[in-house]
């Protein structure tokens, strides 16, 4: 069973569309309101969607309906089938149920709300109601079927954090249950994986406000690298705002991905494509010590193996990924040194030469490398390890093996964020991970994405290969989540 991303409606048969605008944010009073009113003419004026068309799923990126900076004034207040707290967040919510019940859709935006409480009560804000980053799902008939309320905000203090995770769905007669959180919830355990694995979701709708990181942690590499770390689909919708960083949206498969991704200018796009739907039987395990237990990946048996790959899969009676002595009698070993990366103090091992095998390690965890380029460049690359807690902009435990393109041609540059590279590599990267939480990320030159040829658990190690990656390669890294330990 699949469903159906159109750009152009009346194709006769049902299917799932899922329009993308990302609306520039402003830090105007004024534009919440505004942005609203621009993004309903877009839609409804410039979609082209009639009446009785195929379903649709229609997300606006989070904080698109609000500003970036907003008071603790500028929000709404979802109530029953209609927002009702003041006449701008009165018609946007009427608004946005006329727009799902005129043309027969499933809608999804991102909000704020509001909630009266007593000042009396042990958490209610002074001024007497609390306030919530929002989504609301309408269905086909205009009717109001879920609202989340962000749990992990991301400095928005006009926001508060509700006392306890929502874990909100809606189901669809075309793909099932879909699931919503928003934005910085990506990162964290509550609620974005027991909502997963609790509800067995294979849809998700993603709001996000998302300022691009590299090399770890951009927009489209990390939406990428949960829908294959959870075996979902994901429909992500980011703020377009190059200036501050934020873009990168897209329709995401555990193998495929259709992504927006421009810093050049402010112009936004809708994404339109035709993707699977997971089956709610389809499991991951990938919170299962099942996988800490499987000798060897799937792939490994199934699959035709390259040289490179033979080594990961087939020599069973060797550590991943370790560097024999004799190798080491061969040349001399290059230098550890460290630099930061992503506000983090990274050990490091640079590549040096056509090919070769690296190990480095930090605190309990260790990374091995092999690699061979298809051509040297004069680019630095380097190996990286960080086992530790994370806290800068959040407080997360994080393990992470990053093979990075340095910024430079000194090792100080590496860790620093590039985003064009011309060195095709092949390469299998192995650790000893704590957690099988566990996000594969493979980044390319201009910010694109690639796929592993084989990723899995084999001997305790979790690994991820790749014979010539499409473009340049920016950063292919394991990047673990620790959650127990936040």
């Amino acid at each position: 069973m699949s469903s159906k991303c159109w750009l152009l409606p009346g194709r006769g048969h049902r299917s799932l569309f899922f329009l993308k605008m990302e609306s520039m944010a402003s830090t105007s009073p004024e534009a919440p309101f505004t942005l609203t009113w621009i993004s309903f003419h877009i839609h409804t004026l410039g979609s082209g969607i009639p009446a009785e068309s195929p379903i649709c799923t229609m997300t606006q990126s989070s904080g698109g309906f609000r500003s970036i900076h907003a008071r603790r004034s500028v929000a709404y207040e979802p109530s029953g089938s209609v927002i009702s707290s003041s006449p701008n967040s009165e018609m946007v919510v009427q608004r946005l149920s006329c727009m799902a019940l005129k043309n027969k859709i499933f809608l999804v935006a991102n909000l704020g709300s509001k909630q009266p409480c007593e000042r009396s009560e042990p958490r209610c804000p002074s001024d007497g109601r609390f306030q919530f980053n929002t989504n609301v799902a309408f269905g086909a008939d205009g009717a109001l079927l879920a609202t989340y309320r962000k749990h992990n905000l991301y400095f928005e203090y006009a926001f508060d954090t509700p006392a306890e995770p929502d874990y909100a769905f809606f189901d669809t007669p075309f793909a099932g249950k879909f699931g919503m959180f928003t934005c910085f919830d990506i990162l964290f355990f509550e609620p974005a994986v027991s909502l997963i694995t609790q509800y067995n979701l294979k849809q998700i709708v993603y709001p996000t406000a998302w300022m691009n990181q590299l090399p770890l942690l951009s927009a489209v590499e990390f939406q990428q690298a949960f829908s294959t770390a959870f075996n979902v689909n994901i429909l992500a919708a980011n703020i377009h705002h190059p200036t501050l960083g934020m873009t990168g949206s897209g329709i995401y498969t555990p193998v495929k991905s259709f992504i927006y991704h421009n810093m050049e200018s402010y112009g936004g796009k809708l994404i339109v494509a035709e993707i699977p739907v997971i089956a709610a039987d389809y499991k991951t395990n990938l919170e299962s010590n099942e996988r800490f237990r499987v000798n060897l990946h799937d792939s490994c048996r199934t699959s035709t193996s390259t040289s490179l790959d033979d080594e990961v899969c087939f020599k069973e009676q060797e550590t991943p990924g370790r560097v024999s002595e004799k190798e080491k009698g061969k040349e001399q070993s290059p230098p550890f040194f460290y630099a930061e990366m992503m506000y983090d103090n990274f050990t490091f091992v640079p590549l040096w030469g056509e090919k070769g095998e690296l190990q480095v390690c930090a605190n309990s965890l260790c990374c091995y490398l092999n690699y061979q380029r298809a051509v040297l460049t004069d680019e630095l690359y380097a190996l990286g390890v960080f086992d530790g807690l994370h806290t800068v902009h959040g407080t997360y435990y994080v393990q992470a093996c990053a093979l990075v393109k340095c910024g430079g041609l000194s090792f100080s540059t590496c860790g620093q964020e590039v985003t064009d590279a011309t060195a095709l590599i092949d390469f299998q990267l192995w650790a000893n991970m704590s957690t099988p939480y566990i996000f594969p990320l493979l980044l390319t030159s201009g910010i694109t994405l690639d796929f592993a040829d084989h990723m899995g658990w084999k001997n305790n190690h979790y690994f991820l290969s790749k014979n010539r990656t499409s473009a340049g390669l920016l950063t292919a890294a394991l990047y673990g989540r620790w959650y127990e330990k936040d």
